[in-house]
């Protein structure tokens, strides 16, 4: 019997997802199904649950519902947990809802493995203390960085987020003109600037030559923050396509016990 998956988001349209899990399906030889479903932005648990009826076996949550997602699973990950947010649903064997947050792993994985940038002992910003800071934090800080700094332009939040994630590594939290003067070796863009064509504005000198600039956000063409930081003189300028394959392919793995390749599934979608 064919296992039925999907994405639930609003909007959903642009959603590669179904596209990457049926390449994972094929690859592996898994028989399922996975499709886009629109949600209202008020109607999460009642789309969850009538998916469930239906016979649905495990749901990936994209923006606006990761909190939601998060309070509707009965049981969670310790990385989901943390975040406060979940991007992957899975009913267990005991019929409660598992939830789990597979970004973190995903920007790791595709920032090492797909692009072999070094974590360990280096500097690392983050811009943005929204909920995909939130949720990329205890991935980059097990990776062991000599310090990662948080940066926002509310301060105050930066500072927040940095206190509740101290446990885990060395973090600071600053607003953007507390930049002035340093440099880093990884600046990761977590903010939604680029929905509108925005970067974040912080010094120039942020960015040098042997900086690796990556942006969480993709698209057909490069973003923002990727030309941005090519104007700037980043060493490297890198976008979250394979990040969002990475994160897919650990929600899959959560499903079906089988671990893609990714690699082929990144270079068909560019």
């Amino acid at each position: 019997m064919t296992d039925r998956y999907a994405v639930m988001g609003n909007p959903i349209a642009h959603s590669k997802s179904p596209r990457i899990h049926r390449l994972f399906a094929e690859q592996t030889g898994q028989d399922l199904t996975y499709e886009a479903i629109l949600v209202p932005e008020d109607g999460l648990g009642q789309a969850v649950a009538r998916f469930r009826d239906a016979g649905g076996k495990g749901l990936n949550i994209t923006v606006p519902f990761k909190q939601k997602a998060w309070l509707l699973a009965e049981a969670r990950s310790p990385r989901a947990d943390r975040a406060g947010a979940v991007n992957t649903l899975w009913w267990r064997e005991d019929g409660s809802l598992f939830g789990d947050n597979t970004d973190g792993v995903g920007l790791v994985r595709d920032l090492t493995r797909n692009h072999s940038v070094e974590l360990e002992g280096r500097n690392i910003l983050l811009l943005g203390a929204g909920g995909a800071a939130h949720a990329v934090l205890p991935a980059l800080l097990e990776t062991g960085p000599a310090l990662l700094v948080i940066a926002n332009r509310t301060a105050e939040k930066a500072v927040q987020l940095a206190e509740r994630f101290a446990d885990l590594g060395p973090l600071e939290g600053c607003g953007f003109p507390q930049l002035a003067g340093r440099s880093f070796d990884l600046v990761i863009n977590a903010t939604a600037a680029g929905i509108g064509g925005q970067v974040p504005d912080i010094p120039a000198e942020t960015i040098g030559g042997d900086t690796c600039c990556y942006d969480m956000m993709y698209g057909d063409e490069p973003t923002a923050f990727v030309r941005w930081a090519e104007t700037a003189g980043a060493g490297r300028a890198l976008d979250g396509l394979g990040m969002l394959v990475e994160q897919a392919a650990e929600s899959f793995f959560l499903w079906r016990g089988v671990r893609p390749d990714t690699a082929p599934v990144i270079k068909a979608l560019r």
